[in-house]
């Protein structure tokens, strides 16, 4: 098998019948805004930085901004998997609810 490539099916949870409540609408935001700072902590400790556009070579990212200044496509990449996620949840059988 050595150089052999593996055959990846992905399988995600089915979630088409799923649809958000507008209650869970304001913790899918804020779980995009988390994402988007996971991602920029994690990416500044590999020592990115900010720059106009993005540059591996000098590990430049333009989206290394406070989730507030994204841009709204980039905004949109961290809702839908927020959304994807709380989707998953629901499809599994649990409840999610504010304490």
């Amino acid at each position: 098998m050595k150089g052999e490539k593996m055959k990846y099916e992905p399988k995600p949870i089915d979630t088409t019948g799923i649809e958000l409540p507008e209650s869970l609408k304001s913790l899918m935001e804020k779980l995009a805004e988390h994402n988007h700072d996971v991602w920029a902590k994690r990416r500044m400790s590999e020592g990115w930085t900010y720059g106009p556009k993005r540059d591996d070579n000098k590990k430049e990212n333009p989206d290394l901004v406070p989730y507030s200044e994204l841009p709204e496509s980039e905004k949109e990449y961290d809702r839908n998997t927020a959304e994807e996620v709380l989707k998953a949840i629901i499809a599994l059988g649990y409840k999610i609810e504010k304490r």
